[in-house]
């Protein structure tokens, strides 16, 4: 369908770009949080979850030496930033898109990601903190306090992430309420009869003029003779 003036949250195509209003909507405020939560959690890993042993210069992972826990916090934090990226950009191009498809496929991709990663920040955050349990003290030179701030932001997350899933569930819903009342169907009423063509009464019909009612033969008469 083609239009979609307002649809999905959104105001019609072709309007003009407001930076400050744009900045001020909920899901861009939660985009930026959720981008700066990312990047402290794969920048305190890239840069202090890995240290080596006086006598073993191999890098290990501080999370208990496992290489998983610290590739598994780099890879979502990475991931998760490029997203909002990518998303910020669909945010600040939205309002100039006039297909309502599209609309709604680039609503469902956020609703999709936003919900994945909500869920993958909840098992990241479970996943670091076990294994940060079982770190030994005497194995941790420096980075402590890059592993706690990782831990920390990935909680963060989880809650930044179910903020942007609700917006853009809310967005779908929207956009689903607003085609459903542009395709509703009219109630369906009881036909009133067809009327009679008006100025035409049955009753008021008069016999045409000039017409003679035919009287029918009593009987058979013989011509006459002459």
């Amino acid at each position: 369908m083609e239009g979609g003036g307002g649809a999905y949250g959104a105001a019609k195509a072709g309007g003009a770009f407001d930076l400050v209003r744009f900045m001020q909507q909920p899901q861009v405020l939660a985009r930026i949080v959720s981008a700066v939560f990312a990047l402290i959690v794969f920048a305190c890993l890239v840069g202090d979850g890995y240290m080596s042993q006086p006598e073993d210069p191999q890098l290990f992972c501080i999370f208990n030496h496992n290489e998983d826990a610290c590739r598994y916090g780099i890879g979502i934090g990475i991931l998760a930033f490029l997203a909002c990226i990518f998303f910020f950009m669909v945010d600040v191009y939205f309002p100039q898109i006039s297909n309502t498809t599209d609309r709604k496929y680039l609503v469902l991709a956020d609703l999709g990601f936003s919900g994945l990663w909500t869920f993958l920040w909840f098992i990241g955050f479970c996943f670091l903190t076990n294994q940060w349990s079982w770190t030994r003290a005497e194995d941790v030179y420096i980075g402590a306090d890059s592993a706690r701030a990782a831990i920390t932001f990935s909680f963060f997350s989880i809650f930044s992430w179910g903020l942007l899933l609700t917006f853009a569930y809310k967005r779908y819903k929207m956009g689903v309420e607003d085609f459903a009342q542009s395709y509703a169907d009219p109630s369906p009423g009881v036909s009133a009869p067809y009327s009679s063509y008006p100025n035409i009464s049955h009753e008021s019909y008069q016999q045409p003029p000039f017409t003679q009612t035919a009287e029918a033969p009593e009987g058979y008469q013989p011509p006459p003779v002459y």
